[in-house]
């Protein structure tokens, strides 16, 4: 099932080292001659393969890593946080009001680093290489990525936020998850994921944050802190933001920079620009 969906690992390998050569040479507007060959694949098929993985060509999704379309992104950043806005209703454009329900899990379990604390993990193909997804019995408590080879990283990094908790491999408690996150025609069907943050009270009202952006919009650093009343922690959002544990799910990566650049990621830029181009390609599909 999971192969039918996502094709296989070896498109997004293909995908994201057409991805670095357009991130790197934008400037020069790459062909897809320049682009194919060094993929293994003719043009017509790279062209094919981009466009199934993205839901748009090469070109396209060229224009949408440029900084006039990050900027375009921005538009109103600042009421996106402070007002429901009412664009997208029907469709993937508000995936979080539609798909994810949330809770903090209880003070303790932060403070002491997750003791007591039973966790599932799993690694799962996805749009963007192997995908990391954790649950506990309230819900989806972690997601991050992998590039091949880099399984036990990738687990290491995550556990290292609540190293007192249980882990226990059960790749078939945490499959359901990672077929509902990345299958857009699943995130409208009256089943909410439930998610569950495990963190300070500061990171939570972050994540929270990051939930009220629509998809195709950004906001920054500093819109975040001004919709906590703390207009001069932009720093400290950061952090938060940098920290948090479900990514794509709880959509950091549409912080941005205020001048448009995209800044970090901190499962690398190439896979932030993968993310918001495959976005792009959900809402006009």
């Amino acid at each position: 099932m999971e192969q039918d969906h996502y094709s296989n690992l070896d498109d997004y390998e293909r995908v994201r080292s057409v991805l670095a050569s357009l991130t790197e040479n934008w400037r020069d507007q790459p062909s897809l001659d320049d682009l194919a060959g060094p993929v293994g694949l003719e043009p017509e098929q790279l062209q094919r393969l981009f466009s199934r993985w993205a839901g748009l060509t090469p070109k396209a999704f060229l224009q949408a890593l440029t900084l006039d379309h990050a900027r375009a992104m921005l538009k109103d950043s600042a009421s996106i946080l402070e007002t429901s806005l009412e664009v997208g209703l029907s469709g993937p454009g508000r995936l979080h009001d539609l798909f994810v329900t949330h809770e903090g899990m209880s003070p303790g379990a932060y403070k002491t680093k997750g003791a007591g604390v039973a966790i599932s993990y799993g690694f799962h193909p996805s749009p963007f290489g192997l995908a990391l997804v954790m649950v506990t019995a309230q819900g989806l408590c972690g997601m991050g990525f992998s590039d091949p080879g880099g399984e036990a990283a990738s687990l290491q990094d995550m556990q290292k936020r609540w190293p007192n908790a249980l882990y226990t491999e059960n790749s078939a408690q945490t499959a359901p998850y990672a077929a509902r996150i990345f299958a857009p025609e699943k995130w409208q069907d009256g089943q909410p994921l439930r998610v569950t943050f495990i963190g300070s009270d500061f990171e939570i009202r972050v994540w929270e944050s990051l939930l009220k952006i629509p998809m195709g919009r950004a906001v920054t650093y500093g819109d975040i802190a001004s919709s906590l009343n703390k207009p001069k922690a932009a720093r400290a959002v950061g952090a938060a933001v940098g920290r948090n544990p479900i990514s794509f799910v709880v959509p950091c990566h549409r912080v941005i920079g205020k001048s448009g650049a995209l800044t970090g990621y901190h499962w690398g830029l190439t896979r932030k620009r993968a993310i918001l181009g495959w976005e792009a390609g959900q809402l006009v599909s």
